[in-house]
C-alpha cells in the first residue's frame, strides 16, 4: 500500500492510491493551503494520478451543492471561510440572479424595532447559478469573489439563507386535481410553484384566482408544499390588486397592540390645558385646500396683505404632530414614536391608506378638519411686494379651519368665477372671508413663482395617472390628473414654509434632515446633452450645465419637444434624499430645504417640528444628532423608496387592468424609451408604457444607438427614436407579469441604405454609442393578438426576463423578448422593476423626489 505523501501543507493523512480521500479529509486539504487550488494541485497534494481527476471532481461539487466548498472562476477550489462574506438582503432578479444590500443588525431605539438596518455598502451580485436557492427579500450569508470586481458591483455567492423573508407568499391558482391545487407564486422572481392540500370542507378556489400561501416544506428544487391561508378572488378587482401590492413589497399592515394602547389613551379632543402658551389664531380664515380624495388634513394657509402695497404675510399652520407623538422617555411608551419610524411615511393606494399614524390621530386628532380646534405649529413669512422673504416667525398655535376646500372648487371659484361654485362658498359661514382671503393668496402665489423661476427651479409638470371605479370595484376609466394654478398655489406656499424652517434651523445650529437634491453629475449631463443634439435639439447652451438646464426645459414648453426633453433631463437627475448635512435642493434651485409641512404622512416632517420646537427652548423630546440621526435618513430614505416602488407597481396594475378589455383597438402614442430589445410608448390617452418588441419593428436587422436613443434599420434605414408618435394596436395585456404588448400599424420612413449605413456608421463612433445588433440578428416577426387571463402562462416565462442592459460601445445580444415593464424607469423586466435590473447595468436614478 503506497502513503499519502505531506506535500505543500497537505493533511497526510493516508490513503490508497487512486482512492479520492473523504470529504472531511479534502475539506481539512482546503484549509491546510488557505488559497485556492485548481484540480492538478489537489492531485499532487493528495497524492492522487491523473486518472481520479473526475472522481475528485465530484467528490468536490458534493461539497459545493453542500456549501461546504466553493468554485471560483477558473476551476479554482477553496472553503467558503477563506472569503470574506458579509449578510445582507436578497433582491432577485428575474431569472434567478439578483444583489444583496448589506445589512447589519439594528438598534431598536434607533429605528423604531426593526431587526436590520443598512450598512452602507455597495450591493454584491450574485449570478444565477450562485445565488444558493435564496428567494427574493431573503436575508443571506453572502461569500464575496476574490480580486477585482468586473463590474460596478463586487460579485458573490450566497452560502446559506438565514432569514426567509417572505412568510406569505401570493399565487395565482394555475390547476387542481383532487383536494389538491397546483399555484404559481404572483411575483415571478420567486423560482418555486406551490401544492397546496385543501383542508376538509374547504372550497377549492377558481383557476386563475390570486391566493395567499405560507410556504411549508420543500419537495423539490422548484416545488413546495404550502398552507391556504386567504383566498382574494379575481385580479381584475383593484381592490385585490392593491392586496397584491401591498404583499408584494411587505407593506405595513395593522399596528401592534402597544401603538393603539397610547393613541387610545390620548384625548378625543384638543383640551384647554394644551392651548395654554400658544397664539390663538381661530379668528383667522385659515383653509386647508386638498384633491377630493384627500384622507389627512395637515396643512392650512392664510394670506394678509400689508397696508400700503408693501407686500404679504404668509400664513402656514401645520397640525402639531409632535405634540402627541413624542419619543420614549419622560414617562413616554414611545410606542406610536418607534412605529412611526418603522413605517417611514404613509402608503398611499386608490381605495385604501396604510398610514404612518393610527387613524385616531391621522384622520382625528391631528387632521385640521373645518370648524373644530386643533393645535397647530405656525409659520408667519413676510414676502416684500416683489417677493423677497423677510425675517420668518414661528410659534405653537391653536387654529379652526375655516374651510375644507378641494382645489377644483378653488379653480372654479377664483380661476373660472363659476357662478355656482361661488355660490355655494359664499354660502358657508365664513364664505365671504375665505373668497377675500383667496383673491390675496393668488396675487402673492404669482410673485412668488415667477421669482423661483428667475433663480433658476426646474419646473417637471409630467401628466400623473387619475382613475374611476365602477361600483365593482373595476376601473371604469384612466387618464391623466389634471393640474392647474390652484395645485401649484399650495406647492409654492409649502415649499416657501419648507425653506423657511430649512434656513432658521440652518442658522440656530440645530441638529435636523435636510431634503437634498445634488446636482447632476457632469459626467451624465454631458450625456444628456450629447443625447439632445443628436435628436436634432437645436440652439442648446455651448456648455453643458446644470445651470443651463432651466433654459432647456423653458425653450421647449409648448412644444412638440416637450415630453422628450422633460423626460430625458428627469432621468439625467439624481434622487432627491435626507441628509444630515446641507447640499442644497438643485431641483428647486434652493440653498436650503426640509420637510415641514406634512407630518401626518412623514417622519422626517415629525422630525423638524421637534427640533423647530427646540430652537424656540420648547420641550419636545431629545433631538438626534450625529450617527444616529445618519441612521435615521438611511432608513427614512429606504422607507420612501419602497413607498414610490409600490406607487409606480400600483399605477402599472391599473393601466393593465384598464387595457384588458381593450386587446384590438388602437391608440396613439408617443416613444418614451429605446432599447437595444425594443420600443417604449406611453399612450397619449393615459400615462401607461407598452412596448413593442424588436421583432415587431418590421423586417430588419437594428442597430442600437444609445447617443441618440434610437434605433436604426440595417437594410431599410428606418428609425425609432425617443419623442416619436406613432399609432399602435394593443396585442396582449398579462397581467400577472404585468406586460403590454403594442405593434406598429405602420412603419416611419426609412432613410434608404445609404443613409442607414451612415447613421450606422455614426452610431458607432459617436461618443457613448452602442452599434450592437439587437435581437441577436432576428428579423422581424408577426404576432397574433391574444388576451392572457389573469393568472395564465408562466410567470417565469423567457419574454419577460432582465438581463445585461446594453452599454455604450457594447455590441448587444438581446434576444428581442423584452416586454412593456417600466421602460425608461428603472426596469426591462415587465415589472415596476427595481433599480438594479440586470449585471453589470447602471442603476436607474428611479422616480425622482
Amino acid at each position: 500500500m503506497k502513503k499519502q505523501k505531506n506535500l505543500r501543507g497537505g493533511t497526510g493523512a493516508s490513503a490508497t492510491a487512486g482512492s479520492v480521500p473523504s470529504h472531511e479529509e479534502l475539506l481539512q486539504t482546503l484549509a491546510a493551503q488557505n488559497r485556492p487550488m485548481r484540480l492538478d494541485g489537489l492531485l499532487r497534494i493528495l497524492g492522487l494520478a491523473r486518472r481520479d481527476r473526475k472522481e475528485l471532481e465530484a467528490a468536490l461539487e458534493d461539497l459545493e451543492q453542500q456549501g461546504r466548498a466553493l468554485r471560483l472562476r477558473g476551476g479554482l477550489w477553496l472553503r467558503p471561510e477563506s472569503l470574506k462574506t458579509i449578510t445582507g438582503r436578497f433582491s432577485a432578479l428575474r431569472e434567478g440572479a439578483g444583489f444583496v444590500t448589506p445589512m447589519r443588525p439594528a438598534d431598536a431605539d434607533d429605528l423604531g424595532g426593526a431587526r436590520w438596518e443598512f450598512a452602507g455598502d455597495k450591493d454584491i451580485y450574485i449570478p444565477a447559478a450562485q445565488n444558493g436557492g435564496a428567494w427574493h427579500k431573503d436575508m443571506v450569508r453572502v461569500a464575496l469573489a476574490p480580486g477585482a470586481p468586473r463590474g460596478p458591483s463586487a460579485e458573490g455567492r450566497i452560502l446559506e439563507v438565514l432569514e426567509r423573508g417572505l412568510k406569505e407568499v401570493p399565487a395565482h391558482v394555475v390547476s387542481r386535481h383532487g383536494k389538491t391545487i397546483f399555484c404559481r407564486p404572483a411575483d415571478s422572481r420567486l423560482p418555486a410553484d406551490f401544492n397546496v392540500e385543501l383542508p376538509e370542507g374547504t372550497p377549492a378556489p377558481a383557476r386563475g384566482t390570486l391566493v395567499l400561501l405560507e410556504p411549508v416544506k420543500s419537495l423539490a428544487s422548484d416545488l413546495w408544499s404550502a398552507r391556504l391561508l386567504g383566498d382574494y378572488g379575481r385580479e381584475d378587482d383593484v381592490a385585490v390588486q392593491e392586496e397584491l401590492v401591498k404583499l408584494n413589497h411587505e407593506v405595513p399592515r395593522d399596528f401592534p397592540a402597544g401603538v393603539l394602547a397610547e393613541a387610545q389613551a390620548l384625548p378625543g379632543e384638543p383640551e384647554e390645558a394644551d392651548f395654554k402658551g400658544r397664539q390663538d389664531v381661530r379668528h383667522l380664515a385659515l383653509v386647508t385646500i386638498d384633491g377630493a380624495d384627500a384622507r389627512d388634513f395637515d396643512d392650512a394657509i392664510h394670506v394678509e396683505e400689508q397696508p400700503g402695497g408693501k407686500g404679504w404675510i404668509l400664513r402656514v399652520a401645520i397640525a402639531d404632530v409632535s405634540h402627541y407623538v413624542r419619543p420614549r422617555g419622560r414617562g413616554c411608551p414611545g410606542a406610536l414614536d418607534a412605529e412611526a419610524l418603522s413605517r417611514g411615511n404613509s402608503w398611499y393606494f386608490p381605495r385604501s391608506v396604510e398610514p404612518m399614524l393610527p387613524e385616531i390621530l391621522s384622520n382625528g386628532l391631528c387632521s385640521l378638519r373645518p370648524n373644530v380646534n386643533r393645535l397647530a405649529m405656525l409659520a408667519e413669512i413676510p414676502f416684500t411686494a416683489k417677493g423677497q422673504p423677510g425675517k420668518p416667525r414661528f410659534s405653537q398655535a391653536v387654529m379652526r379651519s375655516a374651510a375644507r376646500l378641494t382645489y377644483d372648487q378653488v379653480k372654479a371659484c377664483l380661476l373660472d368665477k363659476d357662478a355656482a361654485a361661488l355660490a355655494d362658498l359664499k354660502a358657508q359661514e365664513r364664505g365671504q372671508e375665505v373668497l377675500a382671503m383667496l383673491d390675496k393668496a393668488f396675487a402673492l402665489y404669482a410673485v412668488l413663482r415667477d421669482v423661483r423661476r428667475e433663480r433658476g427651479t426646474l419646473d417637471f409638470d409630467l401628466p400623473e395617472a387619475e382613475c374611476r371605479l365602477d361600483d365593482l370595484g373595476r376601473v371604469a376609466w384612466l387618464g391623466h390628473r389634471l393640474r392647474h394654478d390652484a395645485h401649484r398655489l399650495i406647492e409654492e406656499f409649502m415649499i416657501a414654509a419648507n425653506e423657511a424652517v430649512a434656513r432658521h434651523l440652518r442658522d440656530a445650529d440645530i441638529p435636523f434632515l435636510y431634503r437634498i437634491h445634488p446636482e447632476p453629475d457632469p459626467e451624465r449631463l454631458e450625456s444628456l446633452f450629447d443625447t439632445l443634439e443628436a435628436t436634432g435639439f437645436e440652439n442648446l447652451p455651448p456648455r453643458p450645465t446644470a445651470a443651463s438646464m432651466q433654459g432647456v426645459l423653458a425653450a421647449v414648453q409648448g412644444t412638440p419637444q416637450e415630453f422628450l426633453v422633460n423626460r430625458l433631463c428627469l432621468r439625467a437627475m439624481p434622487q432627491a434624499r435626507y441628509m444630515p448635512v446641507n447640499e442644497g435642493h438643485f431641483g428647486l434651485a434652493s440653498v436650503a430645504y426640509c420637510h415641514f409641512t406634512s407630518p401626518i404622512r412623514r417622519y422626517a416632517d415629525l422630525l423638524t417640528h421637534r427640533a423647530l420646537k427646540t430652537s424656540l427652548g420648547l420641550d419636545a423630546g431629545p433631538v438626534p444628532a450625529g450617527q444616529k440621526l445618519l441612521r435615521i435618513a438611511d432608513q427614512l430614505n429606504r422607507r420612501e423608496r419602497a413607498a414610490m416602488a409600490c406607487e409606480r407597481e400600483m399605477d402599472r396594475r391599473l393601466g393593465c387592468l384598464a387595457l384588458l378589455p381593450r386587446v384590438g383597438e388602437h391608440f396613439s402614442g408617443i416613444v418614451a424609451g429605446v432599447t437595444d430589445f425594443g420600443v417604449f410608448v406611453e399612450l397619449t390617452e393615459m400615462p401607461v408604457e407598452g412596448m413593442i418588441r424588436v421583432e415587431d419593428l418590421g423586417d430588419d436587422w437594428y442597430d442600437f444607438d444609445a447617443r441618440t436613443m434610437s434605433l436604426v434599420g440595417q437594410h431599410s434605414g428606418i428609425i425609432w427614436h425617443m419623442g416619436q408618435k406613432l399609432d399602435v394596436a394593443l396585442s396582449e395585456v398579462n397581467l400577472g407579469r404585468l406586460e403590454i404588448r403594442l405593434m406598429p400599424l405602420e412603419l416611419p420612413k426609412g432613410m434608404g441604405s445609404r443613409g442607414a449605413r451612415n447613421a450606422r456608421g455614426k452610431g458607432a463612433r459617436g461618443k457613448g454609442a452602442g452599434a450592437g445588433r439587437a435581437a441577436g440578428g432576428r428579423k422581424g416577426s408577426s404576432s397574433g393578438w391574444k388576451l392572457v387571463s389573469p393568472g395564465d402562462g408562466d410567470g417565469r416565462s423567457k419574454n419577460g426576463t432582465s438581463g445585461k442592459p446594453a452599454q455604450p460601445g457594447r455590441p448587444s445580444a438581446r434576444k428581442g423578448n423584452g416586454q412593456g415593464g417600466q421602460g425608461g424607469k428603472g426596469g426591462k423586466n415587465g415589472t415596476t422593476a427595481p433599480a438594479k435590473s440586470g449585471r453589470p447595468g447602471k442603476k436607474s436614478a428611479g422616480k425622482r423626489g
